[in-house]
């Protein structure tokens, strides 16, 4: 059973391991760290539940071509988003959904999103 505690920046996910001692996971960030990470971020709005960017490029070809980039990155940092694709307009979501919120990956990642849609 996962036990949470608290930190001034970062929720600590943790859960026990069969013999009852805890197995620490991803740091779930505060809305506070969140909205700090978000500030160097272009248009991403979000809390510790999730973060979320819509981005228009010129075309649907272009769109799909950014998506191509950013599923290059998210295997490369073995950390997917959730994206939805309507004609040139891309949303993407992030969210560490095995520690239950936004984790500095997350964040780290929205900047990589930034990078290939400023392309």
């Amino acid at each position: 059973m996962p036990v949470r505690t608290t930190t001034n920046r970062s929720r600590i996910t943790a859960k026990r391991h069969g013999d009852g001692s805890l197995c620490r996971m991803a740091e779930v960030l505060t809305d506070e760290a969140v909205a700090a990470g978000l500030g160097s971020l272009d248009g991403w709005t979000g809390d510790h539940t999730g973060i979320e960017r819509t981005a228009q490029l010129p075309s649907f070809p272009a769109a799909i071509a950014a998506v191509d980039r950013v599923a290059e990155v998210a295997e490369e940092m073995d950390h997917h988003p959730d994206i939805d694709i309507r004609w040139r307009t891309l949303t993407f979501r992030c969210a560490t959904h095995s520690a239950g919120g936004v984790t500095q990956k997350d964040l780290d990642l929205a900047r990589r999103i930034d990078e290939i849609v400023a392309q």
